[in-house]
């Protein structure tokens, strides 16, 4: 059993109310150092609302949150934490570089006004190179395809040198060279110990990508091995999808509701 400090997210009875709307219902879920996890389940079932009270962002009704042996504010004002949202938060009309999107990733080194030094700019081209798109440091960040982009803020959170990276979707809109990029970078660095927990509803990645899975629906419904949470059976009754290596499900009654649409957050 991992100890505290072996953990990099402990959540315990957490449950969030967004106005009238429970979205999450007393959610416990450890995640040790060195992982990845993949958050799954169909539209409003709380993965959004779980990144966003590990960020902060939404009080929770109950319950607690600890990231990094430590509280949420503390592993923030560390730098330690590093996000990528749904929406990549980038003004179109204003002139930045791909260079200068992840330099943002050095601000908790360098504050606001500090120049930078050789050892960012050094972080910096190694995380551009990282992503394969040190070519385009110097493209207009509205000039890259949707791919390129997700990997620029990928590039940021490297920059950053995060031990935790949270990541909301990260697979929307991106080629498959992109995707390719992004499970080996996250592989690599839970080798190095640094922890992922990813929102995705692309299951062709679970795969290669994730250590463990968290299936949500308002509640943790599961939270195992891949082996274990991606069965025919439980995506079928869950997402009203099926792993894409895996044999359809035999036809089955259920009481759950239909979830067949598409899954996304």
């Amino acid at each position: 059993m991992s100890t505290t400090t072996e953990l990099a997210v402990d959540v315990s009875d957490l449950t969030v109310d967004r106005g009238q709307v429970r979205a999450l219902s007393d959610v416990s879920i450890r995640v040790p150092r060195g992982s990845v996890t993949v958050l799954l389940g169909p539209n409003g079932s709380g993965k959004s609302t779980l990144l966003l009270a590990l960020l902060g962002l939404v009080r929770p009704t109950r319950g607690q949150v600890r990231l990094l042996g430590g509280s949420v504010k503390a592993a923030l004002s560390s730098g330690k934490v590093a996000t990528v949202g749904q929406a990549d938060g980038i003004d179109e009309g204003f002139p930045v570089t791909a260079r200068d999107v992840v330099m943002q990733g050095r601000r908790p080194f360098t504050g606001a006004w500090r120049r930078a030094s050789r050892s960012d700019r050094d972080a910096v081209e190694s995380a551009l190179d990282r992503v394969d798109l040190s070519d385009l440091s110097g493209r207009r960040i509205n000039a890259l395809s949707g791919g390129q982009r997700r990997r620029i803020l990928l590039a940021r959170c490297l920059a950053q040198e995060a031990d935790l990276l949270l990541l909301d979707e990260p697979f929307n809109g991106m080629d498959a060279g992109s995707e390719d990029v992004y499970v080996d970078v996250l592989r690599e660095l839970a080798a190095q110990g640094r922890t992922t927990l990813v929102s995705t509803h692309h299951l062709d990645t679970v795969d290669r990508l994730a250590d463990s899975v968290a299936l949500l629906d308002g509640r943790l419904v599961a939270h195992g091995s891949v082996a274990e949470t991606t069965t025919p059976e439980m995506l079928a009754t869950l997402l009203g999808a099926r792993h894409p290596h895996a044999p359809a499900p035999e036809p089955t009654s259920t009481s759950h509701r239909d979830l067949t649409h598409e899954v996304s957050t």
